[in-house]
C-alpha cells in the first residue's frame, strides 16, 4: 500500500493542537491504514499530543502530566514544570495521600482529577507513580506512595479507578525499578529476580490486575542492563502475558533508546514527537524484514484503542467547581498529616491559648515538589491565616524565624532572636520546619536527610524559651528528627497540596482528628538505611544489594532502632484491639477478624494493619511483612468488627529456580498491628502449600534431591548402602564433624567421586529423568 492519504473522509477534524476529542467513535481499523500511517500513530505529533489520521477520523489526543493535579501547559511545552500551566486543583502529592492508607479517599481524589482532565480535553493523565521508596534520598519520593508494595498497589489502584471513572485514562508509572533520579536516563538498576518480583513489581502488578490502567509508562532506566523501553521480558512477558495488561505502553518523555527494538519489545507509543524520524525507522524496518509488520499492527492498534476509549468519554460540563475540589483537597490533606508525637495531650490546641507561629512555611507553604508534577493551583491556603481565624488576631503572633530563599538576605541571628522572644511570650509555640524546594526535585537526588542547620538552631532556641513547642514538618521525603525527644508534639505534614495550610490548622485545633500513618520508616540516621552503601551507584550501575530487605523489612531484620516505625501514627483518641481470629477461605485467601473499639471521647479513624510471618521457612524472609490493611472510622465509644483480607497470592515468594510464585505451606503468624512495631493481637493459621517440585539437574544439591518427592526416597535408599563408606570416612574426620551435612551441598552430578558406581553419571541421569517426568505428570 502507498502512503497517499484517502480523500473520502467520513469525518473532518482540526484537533491537532487543541486536544479536543470527538464524541463519535471512528470505525477505522488498522487494516485500512497504510504502513506509514500505522507508524505515525506510534509516536507523538507534538510534545503532549499524538498524531491524527484525519481522513480516517482518527483525532490527536492529549496526554499530560499529573499525578496529584492537572498540568496542562497553555503555551510553551516542557517536561520539567518550567512553563506555566492552566489553573488546576493541587491535591496532596503521593507522599501525603499515601499516608491516609485509604483507597476510597484516593479514588475520590482520582475522580476529581478525571473531571478536571476531561474539562480540559485531556485523554490521559500521567500518573499515579507506584515506585518503591528504596531510599529516602530519591529526589522524586514525593511522587511515590510507600516503601511497601502492598500500600503502593492498593492506594494507586484507587487513584486509577477514580481517574478512569470519568472516561480519562491513567498512566501507571515509572515501570520499573526507577528508584533514584541520579543518572536516571541511562543507569542500570541491577536487582536480583526475587526482590524485583516481590518488592519492585508487586505494587504495579496489584494496580494492573485490580484497576487495568489505560496506559503504563515505561521508565528511563535500564533494568539489569536492558533499557525498560526495550525490555520484552518486562513489557510483554510479565506485564501482558502474566498480569493480563490490556492497555498501551507509553514511554516516559525521551525514554526511548532505539525505536525499532522498543516497539518489538512491547513499547507502543513514543513520546514526545520525534518529528517523524522514528516513524521512518519503523517503516524501513518493516520493509527490510527487520521488524514484523504484525508487531507494528499491534502497537498501532493499541494506540487506536486508546483513541476510541477517549472518544467514548461521557460529557462533563464546565466550568470546574473550584470550591468543591478545594474542599476535597482540604479533606485529603487533613487525612495525610501524621501525628508522630503528642506527649501530655498538648494537641489539639485550645482556642483560648496564645500562639507563637514561627517559620516561613507557615506563611508561605511548600505544598508540592518540583518538576513535571508542578501544578498551577487554583488557590493556596496558608496555616498562619487559618490559625489566626481560630485563635484570634490578638492571641496570634508570627515570626519568620529563618530563610529558605537565596534571595532573602535577612540576618539569621536577628530572625532567630525575634522568634525566641515571641515564643517566650506565648502559651504555645508552633514551629514550621521543612526542606527548601531546591533540596528535592525531579532530576536529582538528595545528598542527606537533615533539615537545614539554621532551622535546627532556631528550634533549639525556641525549646529553651518555651517547653510547649509543637513542630510541623513540610518535606517530600523523610528527614532526620534529632529533636524528637525534646519536643512534646510533632506533626509530619509532608507536602499537602493547595489546601494544606487550612488542613494543618484543622488538625492542630482538632477540627480533624489525625488518622494518617507513616508509609515509610523514619530512621535516626541515613547510615541506618538499607540502601546506604548502594544508592546512587557508579559507572552506570546501581546494585540493589539489600535484596528484599527494603524499608521496615531491613530495620526489623537488623533489629535497628528507628525514630518512628513504618505504619506509625497517633490520634486524639485511643483504640482497643480485640483478639484476632484467622481462617482460610474457600479461595485460599486468609481472612482475619477482630473487633476494634474507639475507647476515647472523640470520633476518630484507625488504620488496622496485618503482617504475616512464617517460621522455619525454606527461604530467607523478613521478620514480618504487611499483607493487608483497613481504614476504619469509629465514633467515640463505637466498636466494629474489622475484616482484613490477605490474598493467597500475596503470601507467595518468587522461587528463582522454579521461575514461579510459590506459597509455602505451614503455620503462618498473622500480627494485627497499629504499626510494624506495635503488635496488638496475633493469630496462627495453617496454609496449605503449593504442590510443586523444582526440576532437578546435575547441579541440584544433595539436599535438594533428598527433599524431592520422587528422587528423595531413591537416593536415601542408595545412601543406606553407603553407610560403611561413610563410617570409614567419618573415622578419619575430626570428632563431631557431620559427614551427611557435608554432603548436602554437593551437586548430585559430582557425588560419584565419593559414592562410586551406585551414583554413576548414567544412573544419575536416569534418576533425574524419572524424577522430572514424575514432576510433570
Amino acid at each position: 500500500m502507498d502512503a497517499t492519504p484517502r480523500r473520502s473522509a467520513t469525518h473532518s477534524f482540526s484537533t491537532y493542537e487543541t486536544g479536543a476529542i470527538m464524541t463519535d467513535t471512528t470505525t477505522t481499523t488498522i487494516a485500512d491504514l497504510t504502513l506509514e500511517e500505522k507508524a505515525s500513530l506510534t509516536s507523538g505529533g507534538t510534545f503532549w499530543m499524538t498524531k491524527p489520521v484525519e481522513w480516517a477520523g482518527i483525532p490527536a489526543i492529549m496526554l499530560t502530566d499529573g499525578p496529584h493535579g492537572l498540568r496542562k501547559q497553555a503555551g510553551e511545552s516542557d517536561h520539567l514544570g518550567l512553563a506555566e500551566s492552566v489553573p488546576a486543583t493541587c491535591f496532596p502529592p503521593a507522599v501525603g495521600l499515601g499516608s491516609s492508607w485509604d483507597a476510597e479517599l484516593a479514588e475520590r481524589v482520582g475522580a476529581a482529577l478525571g473531571v478536571e482532565s476531561a474539562i480540559e480535553n485531556v485523554a490521559v493523565l500521567l500518573g499515579p507513580g507506584a515506585n518503591i521508596k528504596r531510599s529516602p534520598l530519591c529526589g522524586r519520593n514525593f511522587e511515590y506512595l510507600s516503601e511497601d508494595p502492598i500500600v503502593s498497589g492498593v492506594v494507586a489502584a484507587g487513584l486509577v479507578r477514580g481517574i478512569q471513572s470519568k472516561g480519562v485514562g491513567a498512566s501507571l508509572k515509572h515501570f520499573a525499578a526507577n528508584n533514584q533520579e541520579n543518572d536516571r536516563m541511562r543507569s542500570s538498576s541491577d536487582v536480583d529476580e526475587r526482590p524485583l518480583r516481590e518488592i519492585y513489581l508487586r505494587g504495579f502488578q496489584r494496580v494492573v490486575e485490580d484497576a487495568q490502567p489505560w496506559t503504563v509508562m515505561c521508565a528511563y532506566n535500564r533494568i539489569n542492563g536492558v533499557y525498560a523501553s526495550e525490555d520484552s521480558w518486562l513489557l510483554t512477558q510479565v506485564l501482558r502475558d502474566e498480569w493480563g495488561f490490556e492497555g498501551l505502553v507509553v514511554s516516559d518523555w525521551g525514554a526511548v533508546n532505539e525505536r525499532v527494538p522498543s516497539l518489538a519489545a512491547g513499547m507502543d507509543l513514543e513520546m514526545p514527537t520525534s518529528d517523524g524520524a522514528t516513524d521512518a525507522q519503523l517503516v524501513a524496518a518493516v520493509k527490510s524484514g527487520l521488524l514484523a509488520s504484525s508487531a507494528l499492527d499491534v502497537a498501532a492498534g493499541r494506540v487506536l484503542d486508546l483513541v476510541r476509549k477517549a472518544q467514548a468519554r461521557p460529557e462533563i460540563s464546565a466550568p470546574l467547581d473550584v470550591d468543591a475540589h478545594h474542599a476535597l483537597a482540604r479533606e485529603a490533606a487533613g487525612r495525610s498529616i501524621v501525628l508522630l508525637k503528642n506527649d501530655g495531650g498538648l494537641l489539639p490546641l485550645q482556642k483560648t491559648s496564645s500562639v507563637a507561629v514561627i517559620g516561613v512555611f507557615a506563611e508561605k507553604p511548600r505544598y508540592q515538589g518540583a518538576g513535571s508534577s508542578m501544578i498551577n493551583p487554583t488557590r493556596v491556603d496558608n496555616a498562619l491565616d487559618e490559625i489566626r481565624v481560630r485563635a484570634g488576631e490578638e492571641r496570634t503572633a508570627y515570626a519568620q524565624g529563618y530563610t529558605v530563599s537565596p534571595k532573602d538576605t535577612a540576618d539569621a541571628a536577628q530572625l532567630r532572636a525575634e522568634a525566641v522572644k515571641l515564643a517566650a511570650s506565648k502559651d504555645v509555640a508552633v514551629v514550621f520546619l521543612g526542606l527548601p524546594a531546591a533540596a528535592e526535585s525531579e532530576g536529582y537526588d538528595r545528598e542527606h536527610i537533615d533539615l537545614p542547620d539554621a532551622q535546627l538552631e532556631l528550634l533549639d532556641a525556641v525549646i529553651e524559651a518555651n517547653q510547649n513547642t509543637i513542630v510541623v514538618l513540610s518535606n517530600g521525603s523523610v528527614v532526620a528528627l534529632p529533636f524528637a525527644d525534646r519536643v512534646p508534639a510533632i506533626l509530619e505534614g509532608w507536602l499537602l497540596g493547595q489546601a494544606g495550610g487550612s488542613a494543618t490548622a484543622d488538625v492542630l485545633y482538632g477540627t480533624v482528628n489525625p488518622s494518617a500513618k507513616l508509609t515509610e520508616t523514619i530512621p535516626h540516621r541515613l547510615e541506618d538505611t538499607a540502601a546506604f552503601l548502594n544508592f546512587g551507584g557508579s559507572d552506570g550501575h546501581v546494585r540493589y544489594g539489600e535484596g528484599i530487605f527494603v524499608g521496615y523489612r531491613w530495620f526489623d531484620a537488623r533489629a535497628l532502632e528507628v525514630a518512628f516505625p513504618f505504619g506509625h501514627g497517633l490520634s486524639y483518641t485511643s483504640f482497643a484491639y480485640g483478639d484476632a481470629v484467622a481462617s482460610v477461605t474457600e479461595d485460599g485467601d486468609v481472612e482475619v477478624h477482630l473487633t476494634v473499639t474507639n475507647i476515647g471521647d472523640r470520633d476518630g479513624r484507625e488504620v488496622v494493619q496485618a503482617y504475616t510471618s512464617l517460621s522455619n521457612s525454606s527461604v530467607l524472609r523478613p521478620v514480618r511483612e504487611l499483607k493487608a490493611f483497613a481504614s476504619v472510622a469509629l465514633a467515640a465509644g463505637e466498636s466494629r468488627e474489622v475484616v482484613l483480607a490477605v490474598r493467597r497470592a500475596d503470601l507467595a515468594y518468587w522461587n528463582v529456580r522454579a521461575q514461579r510464585w510459590v506459597v509455602e505451606g505451614g503455620e503462618y503468624v498473622v500480627d494485627v498491628a497499629a504499626s510494624s512495631r506495635d503488635i496488638r493481637s496475633s493469630a496462627i493459621v495453617h496454609v496449605d502449600g503449593d504442590a510443586f517440585a523444582v526440576p532437578l539437574t546435575r547441579e541440584s544439591s544433595m539436599a535438594e534431591v533428598l527433599a524431592h518427592p520422587i528422587a528423595g526416597p531413591i537416593v536415601q535408599s542408595a545412601m543406606a548402602g553407603m553407610a560403611g563408606m561413610l563410617d570409614g570416612a567419618t573415622s578419619i574426620m575430626p570428632e563431631g564433624v557431620d559427614m551427611i551435612r557435608m554432603m548436602e551441598s554437593f551437586p548430585i552430578g559430582r557425588i560419584g567421586m565419593m559414592a562410586g558406581k551406585d551414583f554413576s553419571a548414567e544412573k544419575i541421569d536416569q534418576l533425574l529423568a524419572a524424577a522430572n517426568a514424575g514432576t510433570m505428570s
